[in-house]
């Protein structure tokens, strides 16, 4: 997760130094950070973001954005059932795209990493908090990260996570039907749910396209 959180710092500079420029107090700033922990709906709060604010749009703007992690939830769930409810969600806090994904690829290869998602959750978390500090106190320095191409980084390495993970006719089909679906929303739909949009296409994918678990081939036989 270190090389991500590079990426992660130069976002949360680029949050740090928009939330100020919107208003907010440093230490509010920073709090949200500490607090929330969730970059598409912090910058997307901002943009609704004035003398008053309307709690009821901020709140479904956000769970809009966030519903990914119902289906990333879903995914991790054989690898948490077993695990103590209170260090189950405990893991959770700290649960983004980036660790969501060595962790499940690991999974698919035998491996039930739990360490990934702690770890790096937290090194991502606190990247995200040093990075809005410096662009509260700090904000000229990287102004716009789009302007390096940093917005490109989390993109490619998700794709190498999907490149680089188990293949199947399955597996295909639900990435590409996923991206498809993102592009449309992306071109058609309201700003961000591209991300819902995709989630939910690869998602119909895998619910109805079951993988048949060893040793099912031949579960109708009469015995010989």
């Amino acid at each position: 997760m270190l090389p991500i959180s590079l990426f992660v710092v130069a976002f949360g500079a680029a949050f740090g130094l928009a939330a100020v420029q919107k208003g907010l107090a440093p230490l509010d700033t920073i709090l949200m950070s500490t607090l929330v922990f969730a970059g598409a709906s912090q910058f997307a709060t901002l943009d609704m973001w004035g003398a008053d604010v309307s709690v009821i749009p901020v709140m479904v703007v956000v769970f809009a954005i966030n519903s990914r992690h119902l289906l990333m939830g879903a995914s991790l769930y054989p690898m948490l059932k077993d695990v103590a409810p209170a260090k189950r969600y405990s893991l959770l806090l700290v649960l983004t795209d980036a660790n969501w994904a060595v962790a499940a690829q690991d999974y698919q290869r035998g491996n039930r990493n739990l360490e990934v998602i702690l770890g790096g959750g937290l090194v991502l978390w606190l990247a995200w908090i040093v990075g809005t500090w410096l662009g509260v106190y700090f904000g000229g320095l990287l102004q716009n990260p789009k302007n390096l191409g940093l917005d490109m980084v989390l993109g490619c390495f998700l794709l190498a996570m999907a490149l680089g993970g188990k293949r199947s006719p399955r597996i295909l089909v639900a990435w590409a039907l996923a991206a498809l679906a993102s592009l449309a929303a992306w071109k058609w739909l309201p700003a961000n749910t591209h991300v819902v949009a995709g989630a939910f296409a690869g998602g119909v994918v895998g619910f109805f396209w079951l993988e048949k678990k060893p040793g099912n081939e031949n579960a109708g036989e009469a015995p010989s």
